[in-house]
């Protein structure tokens, strides 16, 4: 019945049947009033019965439905003594068929509930969640409701034709689904070699790529996984509708039945609510990105024009236009995700600033060594101390520089090799460049020798001169170089500076210059002092002044023999100096 609906009873009646109804209240546990009406009378129930909200809430539950949660602690019972006193008087109520009519009695401060004249519950103000908005009225019909619905299903329950029927039409929306699910399989299969024939076919007429190209790649495999994925989803679907339908049959499993219609429901009004109300912030995020991609190319446009050479402009060089462009282009993105992370979906959710603070931690404690790479990389670039394509030597490295990225730097060794430094590493090391001068100036690679004391040194700049004329890849401007770098206990230390054409090949070079110097102090019988002999001979280790000049060197005929030097020697201090032979 409707909430507040009194019996039909007279009034007489009702009086009389008092009794009777307060005594199944206290023996049953079922609440009254929570604060007397103005005026009661004296002997009233709300008067006689102490009630007080009790800590812990519990719910009647009948035949698999929740009727009502229950607060109030009435004459030192909780709720949940309440609930099971109420929910075995309503199953000897139906245990004997009495099933209804469900009917509301208004007393003092609550609620009396009875079915078929029986007195089952009561209800007070103190089983009402005030804070969730809820009523004594609101509660009392909702109670209502459910449990005429309960009442109802146990009827039905008892019935063997309505099970029979339910029986029926469950295993019919079983057998749907099943044929539902094989149909779907089948389509599976032809709708997976479908598409695969039709990938292939078109590859074939476009000649993107040969047949054994495309089975070998990713491509179909990827097309599978989403066929699979769709028929999943599908698959999923009828079972979850067939389930619903099926549980929703029985009077006892129905609850489960709606619940899951309920969730599915909610679930698809949920998400499209959702849509809905993303859309202008999805629009905000896509104007936003679309914005941010023009200037993208903008800068795009200038830094590649800087780095052809097309523009120059004084605060960067062709060779730092692309790290810049890098550069500008992260903080742009940057400023995208910054400014569109207000109007992005959920970006408000409890979730979404979780994942955001989990992330930012990750960042803060494991970016310590991340950080310093990438500062050490901004410093190798703008500084310039290595360029692409230079020939260098990095701590025990040497090789050519092939990549300078933010995190570490490539260099391929003399062996072909891949090494990757990373960026701090390079910062800390001594960096040698033999390519930034090798084609203006000359970068001189040395080369050292020991003579001994007995040997003209004259003669040692001419061989080794000699040896230098005669090496493939060793330039002749500027001219090689000799220098005495030293005067040992038993041998004088020469050396001698050569530029390379190609500081690549400097392995090949060095190892045929060795040789040819091998070569030419051997033709002469100059011996090389390397290792160091132990014996020393007793005349003395001076050379003759007729043996100053000998062969191969020549006397400059316009410096008298008792001061002069070899020609190659004036021509080795002059270019020291920095002028020409002679001057």
């Amino acid at each position: 019945m409707p909430p507040g609906r009194r019996a039909k009873a007279p009034a007489g009646r009702l009086r009389r049947g008092a009794p009777i109804a307060i005594a199944c209240v206290i023996g049953l546990g079922g609440a009254l009033a929570a604060q007397p009406a103005p005026g009661p009378p004296q002997g009233s129930l709300a008067a006689t019965i102490s009630i007080e909200r009790d800590a812990e809430p519990a719910t009647l539950t009948f035949f698999n439905r929740s009727i009502v949660v229950l607060r109030a602690r009435v004459l030192g019972r909780p709720p949940a003594e309440r609930a099971a006193g109420a929910r075995r008087i309503l199953d000897e109520l139906t245990e004997r068929g009495v099933t209804g009519p469900v009917r509301t009695e208004a007393v003092s401060g609550g609620v009396f509930i009875t079915v078929g004249s029986i007195g089952v519950m009561g209800l007070t103000t103190i089983d009402v969640d005030d804070l969730a908005g809820e009523t004594l009225p609101t509660v009392t019909a909702r109670t209502v409701s459910h449990l005429e619905q309960a009442l109802n299903e146990t009827r039905e329950a008892r019935a063997p034709a309505a099970l029979l029927r339910a029986a029926a039409s469950a295993l019919a929306a079983i057998a749907l689904g099943a044929v539902v699910l094989w149909a779907v399989g089948r389509a599976r299969r032809r709708v997976s070699v479908r598409f695969v024939e039709l990938a292939e076919s078109r590859v074939t007429r476009a000649g993107i790529a040969p047949l054994s190209t495309l089975r070998a790649s990713r491509v179909l495999d990827a097309q599978r996984y989403v066929v699979t994925g769709s028929i999943a989803l599908v698959d999923v679907i009828v079972i979850y509708s067939v389930l619903t339908f099926a549980l929703r049959r029985f009077p006892y499993t129905r609850p489960w039945g709606e619940s899951m219609s309920g969730f599915l429901l909610r679930t698809v009004e949920n998400l499209g609510g959702s849509v809905v109300n993303a859309l202008p912030g999805l629009f905000t995020v896509l104007l936003i990105f679309v914005v941010v991609r023009f200037a993208i190319r903008l800068v795009r446009l200038w830094f590649d024009s800087v780095e052809r050479g097309e523009m120059a402009p004084r605060w960067i060089y062709p060779e730092t236009a692309a790290p810049t462009r890098r550069l500008v282009t992260a903080l742009l993105w940057l400023f995208a995700i910054v400014v569109a992370y207000p109007y992005m979906p959920g970006s408000q959710t409890e979730a979404f600033k979780g994942v955001s603070v989990f992330l930012g931690l990750m960042v803060t404690f494991g970016s310590s060594g991340l950080v310093n790479q990438i500062m050490s990389g901004f410093m190798i670039t703008y500084s310039r101390a290595l360029r692409v394509g230079e020939f260098v030597r990095v701590g025990d490295v040497e090789g050519t520089v092939m990549h300078i990225g933010i995190l570490s730097t490539t260099v391929r060794s003399l062996r072909n090799e891949e090494v990757t430094i990373p960026n701090a590493v390079v910062v800390g090391q001594t960096v040698t460049d033999y390519s930034r001068h090798s084609g203006t100036d000359g970068v001189y690679t040395p080369t050292s020798v020991t003579i001994g004391y007995d040997t003209p040194w004259r003669q040692v700049h001419a061989m080794m001169l000699l040896a230098a004329e005669r090496t493939p890849g060793i330039r002749a401007t500027p001219p090689p170089l000799v220098m005495q770098a030293g005067l040992e206990d038993f041998y004088v230390r020469y050396t001698l500076l050569v530029c390379l054409e190609r500081p690549q090949s400097r392995p090949i070079t060095l190892a045929a210059l060795y040789a040819n110097i091998q070569d030419v102090f051997n033709e002469h019988g100059v011996q090389i002092m390397s290792p160091n002999y132990v014996l020393d001979p007793a005349a003395p280790k001076v050379v003759p002044k007729p043996q100053w000049f000998a062969a191969p060197a020549q006397p400059d005929p316009a410096v008298p023999h008792d001061i002069g030097t070899i020609h190659s020697t004036g021509s080795s201090a002059a270019a020291l100096a920095g002028g020409r032979p002679g001057e």
